[in-house]
C-alpha cells in the first residue's frame, strides 16, 4: 500500500507539472500571437483572446448596455441560492426599476451640469469675440463652435443670427433644455443690444459672472449635502452588515428570515422601514437642494 500510494503521488505530481508546463506554453504562444497581431496589424487583436478575457469583455458590454440595476437581480439570485428561497429573487426584480430610475436621474443630472458648463463657456467666448470687434452674428457662430453651448440647436440659432432672424426666440427654444436656462439671459442681452444699442459685451460679462456664481453656489450646496447622503447610505447598509455578522457567528440569519413566520414578519417590517427611511432622507436632501 505504501509503494502504491507513493506511485500515485508521483504520478499526480507529474500530471500537475505537465499541466503547468502546458499552461505556460499556451500563455507564451498566446502572448506571441497577440504581439504579432498588434505589431503587424494583421487581423483583430481580440480574435485570440482566451475564454476568461472574452467573458470579461462580454460582461462589460452587458453592463454598459443594461446598466448597474441588473446587479440587484444578480444579488437576489445569489441570496436565493444561499437561503434556498425565491423571496430574494422577487426583491431583486422589484429593485431593478428603482435602481434604473436612480441611474437615469444621475445621468440626467450629469448631463444638466455639462450643459450648464457649456452655456457658461458660450457666454464667456461670445463676450470675448464681441470685444475683439466681430459682429454679433459672427461672434455667436465662433463662440458656439468653440464651446458647444447650443447643442443640437446650434444650426438654427446660428442661421437666425446670420440671416437676421429671431435670435432671442431661437435661444429661448434651446433654453427649455435642463441646464440651458442661462440662454434666456443671453437672449435678453441680445435683444437689449440690438433694440436699444446697449453694450453687448458688458451684458455678457455680467451674465457670465452671474451664471458662474450660481454654479459655484450649487457646488457648495452639494458639498455640504454630501455628508448627509453618506450618512443615509451608511445607515441603509447597516442591516446588511448585521446579516453578515450573524452569518459569521453561525446564526444562519437567512434561514431564520426566509423560512420562519417571525423571520418573514421581521423581514417585511425591516424592508418597509428601510424603504421609508431612504425615501425620507432623499426627500430632505432634495428639498434642501431645491431651496
Amino acid at each position: 500500500m505504501g509503494e502504491i500510494s507513493a506511485g500515485e503521488m508521483s504520478m499526480g505530481a507529474a500530471l500537475i507539472c505537465l499541466a503547468a508546463l502546458g499552461w505556460l506554453l499556451y500563455e507564451r504562444h498566446h502572448g506571441v500571437r497577440r504581439a504579432r497581431l498588434l505589431l503587424a496589424g494583421g487581423g483583430e487583436p481580440g480574435a485570440g483572446l482566451p475564454v476568461q478575457d472574452r467573458l470579461v469583455s462580454v460582461l462589460g458590454r452587458l453592463r454598459a448596455r443594461w446598466g448597474v440595476e441588473w446587479w440587484a437581480l444578480a444579488a437576489g439570485l445569489l441570496l436565493a441560492l444561499l437561503g434556498g428561497s425565491v423571496i430574494p429573487v422577487a426583491a431583486g426584480a422589484a429593485g431593478v426599476p428603482v435602481l434604473r430610475r436612480v441611474r437615469l436621474a444621475g445621468e440626467a443630472r450629469r448631463a444638466r451640469e455639462r450643459r450648464v458648463d457649456q452655456v457658461i463657456a458660450l457666454c464667456g467666448a461670445f463676450a470675448g469675440e464681441v470685444r475683439a470687434g466681430r459682429q454679433p452674428g459672427e461672434a455667436l457662430l465662433r463662440a458656439a463652435r468653440d464651446s458647444g453651448g447650443l447643442g443640437g440647436a446650434q444650426a438654427a440659432v446660428v442661421a437666425a443670427a446670420r440671416f437676421g432672424g429671431d435670435v432671442p426666440g431661437a435661444l429661448a427654444v434651446v433654453a427649455r433644455q435642463p441646464g440651458a436656462e442661462g440662454l434666456l439671459g443671453l437672449a435678453a442681452c441680445w435683444r437689449v443690444a440690438v433694440d436699444q444699442g446697449a453694450g453687448l459685451a458688458a451684458g455678457l460679462d455680467r451674465l457670465d459672472g452671474a451664471l458662474r456664481a450660481e454654479r459655484d453656489q450649487r457646488a457648495d450646496l452639494r458639498a455640504q449635502l454630501a455628508g448627509a447622503r453618506a450618512t443615509a447610505v451608511l445607515l441603509a447598509a447597516l442591516p446588511a452588515l448585521g446579516l453578515l455578522l450573524g452569518a459569521a457567528m453561525g446564526a444562519a440569519p437567512l434561514r431564520v428570515l426566509l423560512h420562519s413566520g417571525p423571520g418573514l414578519g421581521c423581514l417585511l417590517t425591516g424592508a418597509l422601514f428601510e424603504t421609508a427611511g431612504l425615501w425620507w432622507s432623499a426627500r430632505i436632501v432634495r428639498g434642501a437642494g431645491a431651496a
